[in-house]
């Protein structure tokens, strides 16, 4: 993975960098938990974590909380998502990607840009997704990744997904030979590049497997980018190199503060001095007037708590879901 040495990492004892939020292009080859472990290290602290996980062949956004940051990312991971990716219709893998092992093959030249339209519309919108049997969800309190690659049959319920954008931008004919990955010998294949917004919990290698299910050839994922994850984009990530250099050039790890994170997760309440106050003390404010989790605000810009509305005594009135500024 590059970098520096394991013994050198544990000598180095960096600043702790401010709570907030760090949004990482993860890079190929990287589990998240990788990633935090490195910005563990920039951030002289083990109190970071990760707001959703991003398989190791995948690239892209990867937003990391920091200190305090941490409670905001299961917030963050409950936000829709932006995906650049790659579909290989012609093959079926174990993973449903291109890390495992090809379970099938089928002739693909034969599908038309029709067929790959319908098949394509078919999932958009609210669909019910079966996730891969390679995911992280936990069947009887084990990961069902874990049960596959033991050798158990996996067999997981359907759940709803929405699937808001399903969006072809090229088609490519896939030869046999070295250029492509095929074998000699294997059944032409076409690869689909796609970008797609989808809710939390929708996996994109389901959608690559469904997409070449109905099409009748197998499909799966072989490359995959993800652009966004709420408010968070690209435009915000930086690599792991250039976190390093600013820390080095700095001092201390830069993060996004409390306040301006929550401003691109959550609609936003402007507080009153005494509704900051209260808030710090855990008591109820008047409602905010905006259904799910609001950011309120204290008149010094600093994030006093996340606050959501409750019909209480024939009033409507804003508690205090997590209180990040208390008293």
């Amino acid at each position: 993975m590059g970098g520096r040495s394991p013994r050198e990492d544990r000598r180095e004892r960096r600043p702790v960098a401010p709570d907030g939020l760090v949004v990482v292009d993860k890079p190929g080859g990287w589990t998240s938990h990788d990633v935090v472990g490195r910005g563990r290290r920039l951030a002289g602290t083990r109190k970071v974590g990760h707001a959703g996980t991003l398989d190791p062949m995948a690239t892209g956004v990867l937003v990391l909380g920091v200190g305090r940051a941490t409670k905001l990312l299961t917030y963050v991971v409950g936000a829709d998502k932006d995906y650049d990716a790659t579909i290989r219709l012609g093959a079926s893998t174990t993973t449903d990607d291109a890390e495992g092992e090809v379970v099938a093959t089928a002739d693909a030249s034969g599908v038309g840009r029709p067929d790959l339209d319908r098949a394509i519309a078919d999932l958009t919108g609210e669909i019910l997704q079966v996730p891969s049997t390679v995911s992280a969800i936990k069947v009887d309190g084990k990961r069902a990744y874990a049960r596959a690659r033991a050798g158990e049959d996996v067999a997981l319920a359907a759940r709803p997904v929405v699937v808001s954008r399903f969006e072809v931008r090229d088609v490519r004919a896939v030869a046999p030979g070295k250029p492509s990955g095929l074998p000699d010998g294997a059944s032409p294949a076409l690869d689909v590049d796609v970008a797609v917004t989808v809710s939390s919990g929708t996996y994109v290698r389901a959608l690559a497997r469904d997409l070449g299910a109905a099409l009748g050839v197998g499909g799966h994922l072989t490359a995959l980018r993800r652009t966004r994850v709420g408010g968070y984009g690209l435009d915000v990530a930086a690599t792991l190199e250039e976190l390093e250099a600013q820390a080095d050039r700095d001092g201390v790890l830069a993060t996004l503060p409390l306040a301006d994170a929550a401003r691109a997760t959550f609609p936003v309440r402007e507080l009153t001095p005494e509704e900051a106050t209260a808030l710090s003390y855990g008591q109820w404010i008047p409602g905010t007037g905006a259904p799910g989790t609001t950011a309120a605000i204290s008149p010094a810009g600093e994030l006093v708590a996340l606050v959501e509305d409750t019909r209480r005594g024939g009033a409507d009135l804003a508690r205090p879901v997590l209180v990040l500024a208390p008293a």
